[in-house]
């Protein structure tokens, strides 16, 4: 069988060391600053979230992470990696590979072969992706949606990525929608009277979190969610090392308006966090947060006013998910949150998902508050 990479006069070839490191980082900044909707990350989190000691996923996983060469020049990169997790969770002997860039298809077919013949040398027998590094950090391929920016910790790829990953043969194997909505107009009718009806049960109560209290929230939102998306497809549960990382990361732009726990009889028993956009503070930043950058950040920060917030996590404990209880409790928190954030940060816009597009309690619920897709993400799968 012919080789892509020498076919295509290219060398594939593993990061190692720190030249090797930078160098995969930086790639992507060159290959997309002609991309307007493009928003250029922080170069210290992608660093963070590919060095193991640094990001925890590393506790349960491995990833390969490879670039690409042409006449000595980075023109590809890509990762592949085996989750412990994965393999528990959704089937034995599923790898996963991500964070692909390239500058064209040879390139970006010869580092999808690079990934497979890594994940077959561990033993796998499907490739799936992209995920940058797992479902909990930004899964899927932008199909639906280049035509504009993406919200905080969602991904961007060029709209020529969709053919050559599928000409690399891989097929769909599950969408994901985000849902774009004007939070400045009030739900539909129906709606508003399904939250004054939930005002009315002395049994419910809709609260804030406290930021006083923040470690404890994030365990009490953390274990709904394990709960609660326990039989979604592509679940993994988050560890407690994961769960206390994504706090500290989280906590500067954690806004207690905008996130709100469902209680019911005094139990917590539903969360909806929401996220302000952040990637209109951060695009003119180039990724660097030094030397003027961090200031530049941390003073927009304490201005509080956003004008987009993404709907980033929800979920409703379990043994509730069957019952009307379930859609009422998800219709007050986003209701409350579409209060807050329009009165004390200015939102004009919200983004709900990433939901699975046939998840159908969320879909119904996204479509009874006029909500539309706006973006759709696919991963894809192939037997190797």
């Amino acid at each position: 069988m012919t080789d892509p990479a020498a076919a295509a006069g290219l060398q594939i070839r593993p990061v190692s060391g720190k030249a090797d490191r930078k160098a995969f980082i930086e790639l992507a900044y060159r290959l997309n600053a002609a991309d307007p909707q493009w928003i250029p990350p922080l170069k210290d989190e992608v660093r963070a979230l590919i060095t193991p000691g640094r990001n925890p996923w590393f506790e349960h996983a491995e990833a390969g992470f490879f670039l690409a060469e042409r006449d000595g020049r980075v023109v590809g990169r890509i990762s592949a990696q085996v989750d412990q997790l994965v393999l528990e969770h959704m089937a034995p002997g599923l790898g996963q590979w991500g964070m692909l860039e390239a500058e064209d298809e040879a390139v970006a077919r010869a580092l999808l072969a690079a990934a497979e013949d890594w994940l077959r040398g561990k033993g796998m027998t499907r490739s799936m992706g992209p995920f940058s590094l797992g479902i909990w950090d930004e899964p899927g391929l932008l199909i639906k949606g280049h035509d504009h920016a993406p919200m905080v910790m969602m991904g961007h790829n060029s709209a020529e990525y969709e053919g050559w990953v599928e000409r690399a043969g891989y097929s769909k194997a599950k969408d994901l929608l985000t849902y774009d909505l004007d939070v400045t107009r009030e739900f539909p009718p129906i709606v508003q009277r399904i939250v004054a009806s939930g005002e009315k049960n002395p049994r419910i109560r809709i609260r804030k979190v406290d930021p006083s209290r923040f470690a404890e929230e994030a365990q009490i939102i953390l274990a709904i969610l394990n709960d609660a998306w326990s039989d979604n497809w592509g679940f993994i549960p988050l560890t407690p090392s994961e769960i206390a990382y994504a706090g500290k990361k989280l906590k500067p732009i954690v806004l207690d308006e905008i996130i709100r726990v469902a209680e019911l009889d005094g139990e917590p028993v539903a969360f909806m966090l929401t996220l302000p956009d952040i990637n209109p503070l951060i695009r003119d930043l180039g990724g660097a947060l030094f030397p003027f950058g961090w200031a530049k950040l941390l003073w927009r920060l304490r201005r509080r006013r956003f004008d987009h917030g993404r709907v980033a996590l929800m979920g409703v404990v379990k043994r509730l998910q069957a019952s009307r209880l379930a859609s009422q409790l998800a219709f007050m928190m986003i209701e409350y949150i579409r209060r807050g954030g329009t009165s004390a940060y200015g939102m004009k816009r919200g983004e709900v998902g990433w939901i699975l597009e046939d998840n159908q309690g969320m879909v119904s619920i996204a479509d009874a508050i006029d909500s539309k897709v706006n973006r759709v993400y696919r991963i894809y799968d192939k037997a190797i």
